[in-house]
């Protein structure tokens, strides 16, 4: 049997939302020690009680760092990694000058195993160990990318993006085609080590109803799956769905009306919201997906974060990758502060740190597996510097706990601060 091995810091781990209660801190925990057995978490608590617990286990010292469970990225377009930081479009605009004609390029096999490589090698260098992403209409984009997350021993979820109308002739399948080439990867992938597939309708202007349609009974077939798609991400978009969509009394309509509204659904950005479809998806206990680097950085607006969970919702963090403009979940946190503090309601630390690891993991319904340390987790880990470099161990040196400590890392941090990231109990 494998030793395993402890890692000695600052270990974080939460016993619940720090969105709950007057105190986010409260629901932190810091221990001294974690320790990591055959890819699971064996336990977290003193150094000598998890030496006791894997006496013949290895320590590795990161006294002064902080670790917590992997970071989990509940919405990216790994097909947009190429065209991260293309200049001066909104959204419907940014579709159609780059990611659909970079998206074309992914029916070739060898260019999107390129792509899935250099994208899941760019995020575990920032501390990301988990992410769902939209794949293009190519099942080998999807082959593709399970087969890179596989090789890793990666936990991610995917899916084939379906489109049969609004987008160019190399991207358009139908209903029928959707539907069957979906079925056959949620066959060929879902559930296969820690692989969750995804179904995946881009947004409703790119589906025709009857493709909403075949989306829908397919997800009624398969209600183990997720389904990821977008919401109300800007005011012209949902202009447009109207348009489309004159007898929807609303945007989340024009998926409630095909059974694309349920628990397991994740939805995009979700800005401009009314009332009706807040009520609907918080009853149904659906996942609102924030992408803070994305919404400023093609303006699409601020997202109510302090609204959206007091009024209960199951809200996730994303980089929103390529339309967001980093591949870090620090970077993403950072953005996701500065929309709170020009809504008049500045997230904590603890927030933060808790939306990018057990919120998304929530929000994913895989927060029994993975987002938070405690026996029995996967072992996802990321190990923080808090000084990685002069600016932030500067400011960190005057730090009078641990959430002072760590916010400039939030703010300032880059990979740099990425001291070491584990997925499935393995360095990489």
């Amino acid at each position: 049997m494998a030793t395993g091995f402890i890692l000695k810091g600052q270990v974080l781990s939460f016993s619940g939302s720090p969105f709950d209660g007057e105190r986010p801190e409260d629901t932190a925990r810091l221990q001294e020690a974690v320790a990591v057995q055959d890819g699971l978490i064996e336990g977290a608590g003193t150094l000598a009680e998890m030496q006791a617990l894997l006496p013949e286990a290895a320590t590795v010292d990161h006294s002064g760092k902080l670790i917590m469970a992997g970071f989990v990225d509940a919405h990216v377009h790994y097909p947009q990694t190429a065209i991260i930081a293309s200049w001066g479009k909104r959204l419907i605009d940014w579709l159609n000058s780059y990611t659909f004609p970079e998206e074309m390029r992914f029916a070739d096999r060898a260019y999107a195993d390129e792509i899935a490589a250099r994208y899941l090698d760019l995020t575990a260098a920032h501390g990301t160990t988990t992410v769902c992403s939209y794949c293009t209409i190519h099942s080998e984009s999807v082959d593709a990318f399970f087969a890179a997350a596989q090789a890793r021993g990666q936990r991610v979820a995917a899916g084939k993006t379906c489109m049969d109308r609004n987008a160019p002739e190399g991207l358009r399948d139908t209903a029928q085609s959707a539907y069957d080439d979906s079925e056959a990867l949620i066959g060929r992938w879902h559930g296969v080590d820690r692989l969750e597939y995804a179904i995946t309708p881009r947004f409703s202007p790119t589906s025709t109803p009857e493709q909403l349609e075949a989306m829908g009974a397919l997800w009624g077939k398969h209600p183990e799956c997720l389904m990821q798609t977008h919401l109300s991400e800007q005011t012209d978009e949902i202009a447009w769905v109207r348009e489309l969509f004159p007898q929807a009394r609303d945007y989340l309509d024009t998926y409630e009306e095909f059974g694309l509204l349920g628990a397991k659904g994740l939805y995009g950005h979700a800005i401009h919201l009314e009332e009706r479809e807040r009520h609907r998806l918080r009853d149904y206990g659906a996942a609102l997906i924030h992408c803070p680097t994305s919404n400023t950085f093609i303006g699409s607006g601020l997202f109510d974060m302090a609204g959206l969970m007091a009024e209960g919702q199951r809200i996730g963090l994303a980089t929103d990758t390529g339309g967001g403009s980093s591949f870090s979940m620090l970077r993403t946190m950072a953005a996701a502060y500065e929309i709170g503090q020009l809504r008049g309601t500045p997230l904590h630390a603890a927030q933060l740190l808790w939306l990018a690891t057990q919120g998304s993991a929530t929000a994913l319904r895989m927060d029994g597996k993975i987002g938070n340390i405690a026996a029995g987790m996967e072992a996802d880990l990321v190990v923080l510097d808090l000084a990685s470099t002069p600016a932030i161990a500067q400011r960190a040196e005057r730090a009078e706990d641990v959430w002072e400590a760590v916010f400039p890392t939030i703010i300032m941090g880059d990979d740099r601060a990425i001291a070491e990231t584990w997925i499935g109990g393995k360095r990489v």
